[in-house]
């Protein structure tokens, strides 16, 4: 092979590579929009945490805040309310998970794995029934003295079990801390 050949072969390498490079920058700079686009917007970045004022809720009432979109039952329940939701067996639930976003996702659903505080007194869960999306009422509803989601029938306990109906699920808890002895943060 004469050097000519070799070098128009070198020549030729360097044409193909940057030819190649210059498509996939291209290539690069035409699909990001669209990736970039998928991240959320500011206004939804802005809602995933929020403080929320607890200090005017009495014992046995609730706070219903919009966090993500979705109502947050954020209740402090009664001694009363706790000791029922603890007195419950497992044998009893239709959905065993506890379904807390601030410990372990297999963690089964006792009351002491549901609630915000070790003494029981603060639940905070998202205020949607898992069955089709219903709000469910509160305040005591119900056949267990919890929740009741009216729109086809689910009942759920003092600790937001789903108990009876066509729900499948436990109303979920969120990840949710005290920041603070009158604050909690969501998100």
């Amino acid at each position: 092979m004469s050097e000519a050949n070799q070098v128009e072969g070198t020549r030729r390498d360097f044409i193909y590579y940057a030819t190649a490079s210059t498509g996939a920058i291209a290539g690069g700079a035409a699909v990001w929009p669209l990736i970039d686009q998928m991240n959320p917007s500011a206004d939804v970045q802005a809602l995933s945490s929020i403080d929320v004022d607890v200090s005017g809720i009495d014992p046995g009432t609730q706070l219903t805040v919009k966090w993500l979109g979705k109502p947050v039952f954020i209740r402090r329940r009664t001694q009363t309310e706790i000791d029922s939701a603890r007195g419950i067996s497992m044998e009893d639930l239709v959905d065993t998970l506890a379904r807390n976003g601030n410990i372990d996702r297999e963690a089964i659903a006792l009351d002491e794995n549901r609630s915000l505080d070790e003494s029981g007194e603060w639940l905070v869960m998202v205020g949607v029934c898992s069955h089709l999306g219903c709000v469910p009422l509160g305040d005591e509803a119900g056949e267990f003295g919890g929740w009741f989601c009216p729109c086809h029938g689910s009942h759920y306990d003092t600790s937001g079990r789903i108990r009876k109906g066509p729900a499948p699920e436990n109303l979920e808890v969120p990840k949710a801390a005290f920041i603070d002895e009158s604050t909690i943060r969501l998100g």
